[in-house]
């Protein structure tokens, strides 16, 4: 029996130090995940910068024009054009291509009837120069 744990003890220890020097499987698994993560931190990163520059961008008309009561900017909008994005201008486009009456564009948009039959026009003009 001291024979069998003997030779037990003996394995035991054997096992031990074999295990020092083996590999460790999920350090390399744990590597690629942590390699993963960061990538995944960066890319949010990146996507939160790009939106808050889009953000920017979609808001800079709203800095530069200060808030005016509704009937001082329908007097201005007769009296001096404002400058519409392009973005707008495409979804105009999109909207007329899909054969939404011009209310319904105006009202989608955000513009006047007479803003869209500027845009409209603008854009028919550019398509017949450039086509």
């Amino acid at each position: 029996m001291a024979a069998i744990m003997l030779g037990l003890l003996g394995f035991s220890i054997i096992l031990f130090i074999i295990s020092f020097f083996q590999r460790d499987t999920y350090k390399s698994l744990k590597d690629e995940f942590d390699q993963f993560t960061m990538q995944q931190v960066q890319e949010n990163y990146l996507l939160k910068k790009k939106l808050k520059v889009l953000e920017e961008e979609l808001l800079v008309n709203d800095i530069e024009a200060p808030s005016v009561p509704l009937r001082f900017k329908e007097e201005g909008s007769r009296n001096q054009k404002r400058e519409i994005h392009d973005i707008i201008k495409n979804q105009v486009l999109a909207l007329a291509q899909q054969g939404k009456p011009i209310e319904q564009i105006a009202q989608q948009s955000s513009l006047s009837i007479n803003e869209v039959y500027a845009i409209l026009k603008e854009l028919s003009e550019w398509g017949k120069n450039n086509g």
